[in-house]
Protein backbone atom coordinates (compact mmCIF):
# COMPACT_ATOMS: atom_id res chain seq x y z
CA UNK A 1 0.00 0.00 0.00
CA UNK A 2 2.57 2.53 0.97
CA UNK A 3 4.32 1.47 -2.31
CA UNK A 4 1.46 1.84 -4.40
CA UNK A 5 0.87 5.90 -2.29
CA UNK A 6 4.60 6.75 -3.61
CA UNK A 7 3.58 5.73 -7.09
CA UNK A 8 0.68 7.04 -7.63
CA UNK A 9 1.79 10.21 -6.04
CA UNK A 10 4.28 12.77 -7.64
CA UNK A 11 3.93 14.56 -4.47
CA UNK A 12 4.34 11.61 -1.97
CA UNK A 13 7.10 10.55 -3.97
CA UNK A 14 9.17 13.71 -3.02
CA UNK A 15 7.94 14.68 0.70
CA UNK A 16 8.14 11.35 2.04
CA UNK A 17 11.92 10.47 2.27
CA UNK A 18 12.50 14.33 3.38
CA UNK A 19 9.28 14.61 5.73
CA UNK A 20 10.55 10.60 7.76
CA UNK A 21 13.75 11.52 7.93
CA UNK A 22 13.70 15.26 9.47
CA UNK A 23 11.36 13.52 11.92
CA UNK A 24 14.20 10.93 12.73
CA UNK A 25 16.09 14.56 13.10
CA UNK A 26 13.94 16.13 15.61
CA UNK A 27 14.63 12.51 17.76
CA UNK A 28 18.22 12.85 18.03
CA UNK A 29 19.22 13.66 21.10
CA UNK A 30 15.70 13.42 23.29
CA UNK A 31 16.34 10.31 24.67
CA UNK A 32 19.94 10.43 25.89
CA UNK A 33 22.70 11.99 24.40
CA UNK A 34 23.64 8.64 22.82
CA UNK A 35 20.32 8.49 21.07
CA UNK A 36 21.36 11.51 18.73
CA UNK A 37 23.87 8.94 17.22
CA UNK A 38 21.63 6.01 17.09
CA UNK A 39 18.49 8.00 15.31
CA UNK A 40 21.30 9.26 13.15
CA UNK A 41 21.97 6.00 12.28
CA UNK A 42 18.17 4.91 11.78
CA UNK A 43 17.75 7.81 9.74
CA UNK A 44 20.76 6.97 7.24
CA UNK A 45 19.60 3.32 6.61
CA UNK A 46 15.51 4.99 6.41
CA UNK A 47 16.67 7.37 3.87
CA UNK A 48 18.68 4.88 1.79
CA UNK A 49 15.62 2.61 1.53
CA UNK A 50 13.33 5.42 1.07
CA UNK A 51 15.58 6.25 -1.91
CA UNK A 52 15.62 2.92 -3.44
CA UNK A 53 11.77 2.80 -2.89
CA UNK A 54 11.38 5.75 -4.80
CA UNK A 55 13.62 6.08 -7.38
CA UNK A 56 12.05 4.36 -9.85
CA UNK A 57 9.31 7.35 -9.55
CA UNK A 58 11.54 10.36 -9.34
CA UNK A 59 12.84 10.04 -13.14
CA UNK A 60 15.37 13.10 -12.32
CA UNK A 61 16.78 12.03 -9.20
CA UNK A 62 19.86 10.70 -11.03
CA UNK A 63 23.66 11.39 -10.01
CA UNK A 64 25.50 13.74 -12.53
CA UNK A 65 29.04 14.97 -12.85
CA UNK A 66 30.02 18.06 -14.61
CA UNK A 67 33.04 20.45 -13.55
CA UNK A 68 30.34 23.02 -12.27
CA UNK A 69 29.08 20.68 -10.05
CA UNK A 70 32.45 19.82 -8.75
CA UNK A 71 33.28 23.61 -8.47
CA UNK A 72 29.96 24.60 -6.78
CA UNK A 73 30.23 21.76 -4.19
CA UNK A 74 33.57 23.29 -3.42
CA UNK A 75 32.05 26.63 -3.41
CA UNK A 76 29.60 25.79 -0.99
CA UNK A 77 31.93 23.93 1.27
CA UNK A 78 33.87 27.18 1.81
CA UNK A 79 31.07 29.32 1.96
CA UNK A 80 29.94 26.69 4.67
CA UNK A 81 32.62 27.30 6.93
CA UNK A 82 34.47 30.09 5.77
CA UNK A 83 31.22 32.90 7.14
CA UNK A 84 30.45 30.13 10.17
CA UNK A 85 31.58 33.16 13.03
CA UNK A 86 30.44 36.08 11.56
CA UNK A 87 26.54 35.46 11.89
CA UNK A 88 23.51 33.81 14.94
CA UNK A 89 22.65 30.39 14.23
CA UNK A 90 19.48 29.07 14.54
CA UNK A 91 19.58 26.64 17.11
CA UNK A 92 18.95 23.09 16.14
CA UNK A 93 17.51 20.32 18.82
CA UNK A 94 18.51 17.66 16.83
CA UNK A 95 21.95 18.65 16.23
CA UNK A 96 25.06 16.58 17.19
CA UNK A 97 28.08 17.04 18.37
CA UNK A 98 31.13 14.60 19.44
CA UNK A 99 30.13 11.34 19.61
CA UNK A 100 33.43 10.30 21.40
CA UNK A 101 32.54 12.60 24.24
CA UNK A 102 29.32 10.95 24.78
CA UNK A 103 30.39 6.98 23.98
CA UNK A 104 34.16 7.43 24.66
CA UNK A 105 37.09 8.25 21.97
CA UNK A 106 38.31 4.86 21.83
CA UNK A 107 35.12 3.01 21.58
CA UNK A 108 34.71 1.51 18.44
CA UNK A 109 30.97 2.67 18.32
CA UNK A 110 32.52 6.38 18.20
CA UNK A 111 34.39 5.23 14.93
CA UNK A 112 31.17 3.48 13.49
CA UNK A 113 28.94 6.78 13.77
CA UNK A 114 31.59 8.97 12.39
CA UNK A 115 31.58 6.49 9.04
CA UNK A 116 27.91 6.89 9.71
CA UNK A 117 27.80 9.88 9.69
CA UNK A 118 30.34 10.93 6.39
CA UNK A 119 27.76 8.29 4.28
CA UNK A 120 24.68 9.70 5.18
CA UNK A 121 25.74 13.40 4.39
CA UNK A 122 27.22 12.30 1.52
CA UNK A 123 24.73 9.63 -0.35
CA UNK A 124 21.51 10.22 1.10
CA UNK A 125 21.42 13.42 2.56
CA UNK A 126 21.79 15.07 -1.18
CA UNK A 127 19.17 12.96 -3.18
CA UNK A 128 16.36 13.04 -0.43
CA UNK A 129 16.90 17.09 -0.25
CA UNK A 130 17.16 17.91 -4.09
CA UNK A 131 13.92 15.78 -4.46
CA UNK A 132 12.06 17.76 -2.20
CA UNK A 133 13.51 21.42 -2.51
CA UNK A 134 14.78 21.56 -6.36
CA UNK A 135 12.39 19.03 -7.85
CA UNK A 136 9.19 19.51 -5.50
CA UNK A 137 9.08 22.84 -3.27
CA UNK A 138 10.79 25.22 -6.26
CA UNK A 139 8.53 23.98 -9.10
CA UNK A 140 4.99 23.35 -6.84
CA UNK A 141 5.68 27.40 -5.68
CA UNK A 142 5.31 28.04 -9.31
CA UNK A 143 1.72 25.92 -9.98
CA UNK A 144 0.11 23.28 -7.83
CA UNK A 145 0.91 20.93 -11.32
CA UNK A 146 4.29 21.09 -10.68
CA UNK A 147 5.49 18.67 -13.21
CA UNK A 148 4.49 20.83 -15.88
CA UNK A 149 7.22 23.30 -14.83
CA UNK A 150 10.70 22.51 -16.13
CA UNK A 151 13.64 22.28 -14.36
CA UNK A 152 15.62 24.72 -16.03
CA UNK A 153 12.63 27.91 -16.02
CA UNK A 154 14.19 30.46 -13.98
CA UNK A 155 11.12 31.96 -11.70
CA UNK A 156 12.12 34.87 -9.28
CA UNK A 157 9.80 33.92 -6.39
CA UNK A 158 10.24 29.88 -6.25
CA UNK A 159 13.90 30.74 -6.78
CA UNK A 160 14.28 33.04 -3.49
CA UNK A 161 11.66 31.35 -1.71
CA UNK A 162 13.07 28.37 -2.12
CA UNK A 163 16.62 28.91 -1.83
CA UNK A 164 15.30 30.87 2.02
CA UNK A 165 13.37 28.00 3.03
CA UNK A 166 16.48 25.43 2.12
CA UNK A 167 18.48 27.85 4.40
CA UNK A 168 15.81 28.37 7.39
CA UNK A 169 15.95 24.10 7.39
CA UNK A 170 19.81 24.50 8.77
CA UNK A 171 21.51 25.92 11.56
CA UNK A 172 23.39 27.66 9.34
CA UNK A 173 21.11 29.92 7.41
CA UNK A 174 23.31 32.00 5.65
CA UNK A 175 25.48 29.50 4.07
CA UNK A 176 22.39 27.25 3.99
CA UNK A 177 20.70 30.11 1.76
CA UNK A 178 23.68 30.95 -0.23
CA UNK A 179 24.47 26.89 -1.33
CA UNK A 180 20.44 26.73 -1.61
CA UNK A 181 20.43 29.12 -4.36
CA UNK A 182 23.96 27.97 -6.01
CA UNK A 183 22.57 24.34 -6.35
CA UNK A 184 19.17 25.76 -7.36
CA UNK A 185 21.73 27.18 -10.23
CA UNK A 186 22.90 24.18 -11.17
CA UNK A 187 19.80 22.67 -11.23
CA UNK A 188 18.30 25.45 -13.79
CA UNK A 189 22.04 25.64 -16.08
CA UNK A 190 21.98 21.96 -16.56
CA UNK A 191 17.81 20.94 -16.65
CA UNK A 192 18.66 18.21 -13.74
CA UNK A 193 18.93 16.98 -10.90
CA UNK A 194 22.03 15.18 -10.58
CA UNK A 195 24.86 17.99 -10.69
CA UNK A 196 22.90 19.61 -7.68
CA UNK A 197 23.08 15.98 -6.34
CA UNK A 198 27.12 15.48 -6.83
CA UNK A 199 27.64 19.66 -5.74
CA UNK A 200 25.32 18.72 -2.34
CA UNK A 201 27.20 15.71 -1.94
CA UNK A 202 31.31 16.98 -2.03
CA UNK A 203 30.16 20.22 0.10
CA UNK A 204 28.86 17.45 2.41
CA UNK A 205 31.62 15.26 2.30
CA UNK A 206 34.41 17.95 2.74
CA UNK A 207 32.60 19.44 5.23
CA UNK A 208 32.23 15.80 7.48
CA UNK A 209 35.98 15.62 6.88
CA UNK A 210 36.53 19.00 7.98
CA UNK A 211 34.52 18.65 11.27
CA UNK A 212 36.54 15.15 11.86
CA UNK A 213 39.56 16.84 11.66
CA UNK A 214 39.10 20.03 12.99
CA UNK A 215 36.75 18.50 15.91
CA UNK A 216 34.61 21.17 14.94
CA UNK A 217 31.42 18.99 15.92
CA UNK A 218 29.09 22.04 16.20
CA UNK A 219 28.51 21.51 12.21
CA UNK A 220 26.72 18.02 13.45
Amino acid sequence: MFKKTLARSPEAARIVPFAVFLALTVCQGQFGPASAEWFYLAKTIAGAWLICLVRPYVTEMRWAISWEAIVAGVIAFIAWIGLDRFYPKIFHAGATGDPGAILGADSPLTTLFIIVHIVGMTLVVPPIEEIFYRSFVYRYIAAKEFLTVPLNRFLPLPFFATAIIFGASHNEWLAGILCGALFQWLVLRKNRLGDAMTAHAITNLLLGLWIVWRHDWHFW
